[in-house]
């Protein structure tokens, strides 16, 4: 035990899920500042059986990267509803019918984990992100919590820069 011990490297420092930053298009209006949690990219690949006899083999098949949920506080002023919204307009319109081009709507954001002095030592670019589902939350009188407004994006690529 006590040699599993000694191959822990001596200056350890482990990164930590509340050191992080969010920068969206600046386009876009949503500020670093309003992100309150978000996911980290994660991807999914398929698997493709390969039968010979009675025996199966696998190899991978075709890859895609899941959804990223990001939560945003959502302040008076200025709003984070009106800024998720403005970029909900984008990719359709209600009270038009009308829908955006992909070359409009899609939009590219920086995910970085910090180190303890805010220094980026990880950097993810989600490219190409578009919304799948937006929350702007729930009111009632039995609460006080703040209000956040939920949404899912869907990444074309993610890019692990470092």
């Amino acid at each position: 035990m006590a040699d599993l011990l000694m191959r822990m490297p001596f200056q350890y420092e482990p990164k930590k899920k509340n050191r992080f930053i969010i920068t969206f298009d600046s386009s876009l209006g949503i500020n670093s500042w309003y992100v309150e949690k978000a996911k980290r990219p994660s991807i999914k690949i398929d698997t493709k059986e390969i039968k010979f006899l009675n025996t199966e083999t696998y190899v991978a098949g075709s890859f895609a990267w899941e959804t990223i949920d990001v939560t945003l506080r959502d302040p008076i002023g200025p709003s984070a509803a009106q800024a998720v919204m403005e970029w909900v307009r984008l990719h359709a319109e209600s009270v038009t019918g009308r829908m955006g081009y992909a070359a409009g709507y899609k939009k590219d954001v920086n995910l970085e984990m910090l180190d303890p002095t805010g220094v980026a030592v990880e950097k993810w670019i989600l490219q190409n992100c578009s919304l799948t589902d937006v929350k702007f939350g729930d009111v009632g009188y039995d609460g006080s919590e703040l209000m956040t407004v939920d949404m899912t994006l869907r990444p074309d690529r993610c890019i692990l820069v470092y």
